[in-house]
């Protein structure tokens, strides 16, 4: 009798921990194999140190096909053009198919760069921030603050005045309605650097050197409009699902993203699970300009682990009953110190909410990038001592429960 075999569609934070950990669950009960459409992975939290170039983007990269040979588990890079879970298959972008008996969707998001004229790498740079509708504003403050302390260190800080640009109702809310203090603690660092922002701010247009926004009030309605000129510019764009999965009913929301119940599985194909930037959540609460909620690293890590016990809970007979944690742990880099939080869950109201700055955080943040790239070159997931420091610390990947709530 032939391996149920696993797919895991993505090869980003996400898909590569997923593969490592589904293959020590199953041990050996099933094949597992990668879809990606590429055959690197890419350390994406460095990517505002290479953009000032703290790193060189080979530094950030694993080379993934002998990693995941040496782990037993199967890899292509030809993508996926579409997924058919009525069917248990997927098309690949070298127009062949695979077929699945359960399928880990980790793909990441498409980035929605054309809902907005002229924005994106096809039309204008723009000033630093986030557009309406992003999920995923720490990048965005952490470009700024650590292109603040380059230009500082050049001594040309003085001839650059900077804008920070944000659909968040308040500087530090994150698309969590803050944690801890991140509101006092953010603008704190953005008035001590001289950085001016707008909150609440809709990108209307972007032309060449020029970004147009409105400001909305609370109520909804455009309080003032403001023309930015520029001469570089970083925004974060809002995100959607993948052209794959999009549109597929009883998969995906109408942005695209994964539908998933509290084990991580999809309520209508229930051999389809999601981990990552793909999984629909809903916005935290209502804001006078659409902010989505951001999937971070620990977050992450905590679906794929839920995820992992699970499918192997069912390859064993067994009802699925682990449910992530959703704690996050962050680290947000500033060049020359930086914001530390921690939400337990990440999702409020939360039993831990707590936040604190300091030089420490930019050490903190060099030695877990330099960890996390080991652990995807020696394709391990979570290592017995990383386990034991987590639990110490009282911060969990899976949620306690007790009979009944599975």
């Amino acid at each position: 009798m032939s391996l149920p075999r696993i797919i895991v569609l993505g090869a980003g934070l996400g898909g590569t921990i997923a593969a490592y950990e589904i293959r020590e669950a199953t041990k050996g009960h099933a094949e597992v194999m990668v879809v990606s459409d590429s055959e690197d992975y890419w350390f994406v939290p460095s990517n505002p140190w290479v953009a000032v170039r703290w790193r060189e983007p080979e530094a950030i990269r694993v080379h993934l096909p002998p990693v995941m040979k040496k782990r037993g588990i199967g890899f292509t890079s030809a993508g996926a053009t579409r997924v058919h879970p009525r069917e248990n298959r997927m098309d690949l972008g070298d127009g062949t198919s695979l077929t699945y008996d359960y399928l880990v969707i980790a793909t990441g998001p498409d980035l929605a760069f054309d809902e907005i004229p002229g924005f994106g790498p096809g039309g204008h740079p723009i000033v630093m921030g986030a557009a309406q509708g992003a999920s995923c504003f720490g990048p965005a403050y952490e470009f700024a603050l650590i292109l603040d302390t380059e230009l500082r260190r050049r001594k040309i800080r003085d001839q650059v005045p900077m804008t920070f640009v944000t659909s968040e109702p308040y500087i530090g809310h994150l698309g969590l309605d803050g944690v801890g203090d991140t509101k006092g603690l953010l603008e704190s660092e953005m008035r001590k650097r001289h950085i001016k922002w707008v909150t609440n701010s809709r990108i209307t247009s972007v032309e060449k050197g020029m970004m147009h926004i409105e400001e909305v009030g609370k109520d909804g309605a455009v309080k003032s409009t403001h023309d930015l000129p520029f001469g570089f510019s970083m925004i974060l764009p809002a995100f959607r699902g993948v052209k794959a999965v999009f549109g597929i009913e009883g998969l995906t929301n109408p942005r695209g993203f994964i539908l998933a119940d509290k084990h991580q599985h999809n309520p209508t194909f229930k051999n389809v699970y999601s981990v990552g930037v793909c999984v629909a959540i809903p916005p935290i609460g209502p804001t006078p300009v659409p902010v989505g909620v951001p999937k971070t690293g620990f977050m992450i890590e905590s679906m794929v682990t839920a995820v992992a016990h699970n499918i192997a809970a069912e390859i064993a007979g067994r009802e699925p009953d682990k449910i992530p944690s959703w704690n996050a742990v962050c680290l947000a880099d500033f060049g020359d110190g930086g914001v530390c939080f921690v939400a337990q869950p990440q999702i409020p109201p939360r039993n831990v909410n707590w936040s604190s700055d300091g030089k420490w955080v930019h050490l903190a943040k060099v030695g877990f990038e330099k960890y996390f790239l080991r652990k995807v070159r020696i394709g391990t997931s979570e290592p017995l001592y990383e386990r034991l420091a987590m639990q110490m610390l009282g911060i969990n990947k899976l949620k306690e429960t007790v009979k009944g709530d599975a």
